[in-house]
């Protein structure tokens, strides 16, 4: 129905204060989210049927909300309610345990205008499908990325619904086979279209500072976390495109990579020496570390 896999339209959603089957969910094509791109959004991964960082993902809601002058709709003991009763559902549906949730804030329904409304009851939209995480070959070859000017809007700090910049910006590598395009503004290191991006050199981990060109990701400050517990070097700073092609090691994260090696950027292996072109040992000590922090950071 609706050109939804059977399975995904009878799966439940959430809908202004509604589970329902989600081939049947409905918003008004006057909503501003589907008129502008007037919303926010966040992909929190689910591992065992628990939310991982679920604290972390809800206080950059509340900055995303708050950048868009958009009141946050629940408490967080709310949120958490309702993404349990959609992760039960999914789970119950699938048997998938390890699942990606998703959650919608648009301002609302009003006529059509540049000018923010005020008092607006916002859309709520939430649903729970399987995750899709990399695959063993992925994890022990690496995938190849491609690189590409960063022409996205200037508020890449906020996570907007509006991601027709991030759509084209990805599917540049898609046309190409690659797993993610890495981008650069003005010869400095972004991120990719979907992924926060580090290098590696001389074992510290190294990322672009925050800003407004880049999403602070979940795994910003969970890499730092990481870092300090197996002794890794750890630092933000601006990156220049030189820096990326002398890295030794290239990496990508985000909800569904968690923390994946970059092996080819462009048609050239990364790296140096035995280890071009191959996952190198920052990207595993963190990988290892990462899977620990499954089991404690769960909720």
């Amino acid at each position: 129905m609706n050109g939804l896999p059977d399975l995904l339209a009878d799966s439940l959603c959430y809908l202004n204060g509604e589970y329902q089957r989600l081939g049947d969910a409905r918003v008004s094509v006057l909503d501003r989210g589907f008129i502008f791109g007037d919303g926010i959004y966040e992909a929190m991964p689910v591992y065992g049927g628990r939310i991982f960082r679920f604290d972390e993902h809800m206080a950059r809601l509340d900055r995303s909300l708050s950048k868009l002058r958009i009141g946050n709709p629940h408490a967080p003991a709310q949120w958490l309610e309702r993404l349990r009763r959609l992760i039960a559902a999914q789970q119950s549906q699938t048997g998938a345990a390890d699942q990606l949730v998703y959650l919608q804030v648009t301002r609302g329904v009003a006529p059509r205008d540049h000018v923010m409304p005020k008092d607006l009851a916002p859309t709520v939209f939430m649903m729970a499908t399987p995750l899709k995480p990399a695959t063993p070959e992925q994890r022990h070859a690496g995938v190849a990325c491609v690189s590409a000017r960063d022409f996205r809007w200037e508020r890449g700090d906020i996570k907007s619904t509006s991601l027709l910049g991030n759509v084209l910006a990805r599917q540049i590598s898609a046309d190409q086979g690659a797993v993610e395009t890495i981008l650069f503004r003005d010869g400095w290191l972004t991120e990719a279209s979907a992924s926060n991006v580090w290098i590696a050199k001389d074992g510290a981990l190294i990322g672009p500072p925050k800003s407004e060109h880049v999403l602070e990701g979940i795994r910003v400050d969970l890499l730092r976390e990481l870092c300090e517990d197996v002794g890794i070097g750890y630092s933000l700073r601006p990156v220049a495109e030189g820096d990326v092609a002398a890295a030794d090691e290239l990496l990508l994260s985000s909800s569904t990579k968690e923390v994946l090696s970059v092996t080819r950027l462009d048609g050239q292996p990364v790296g140096h020496g035995t280890l071009r072109g191959k996952p190198g040992p920052v990207y595993a000590r963190l990988y290892e570390a990462y899977q620990r922090a499954k089991s404690t950071q769960c909720t």
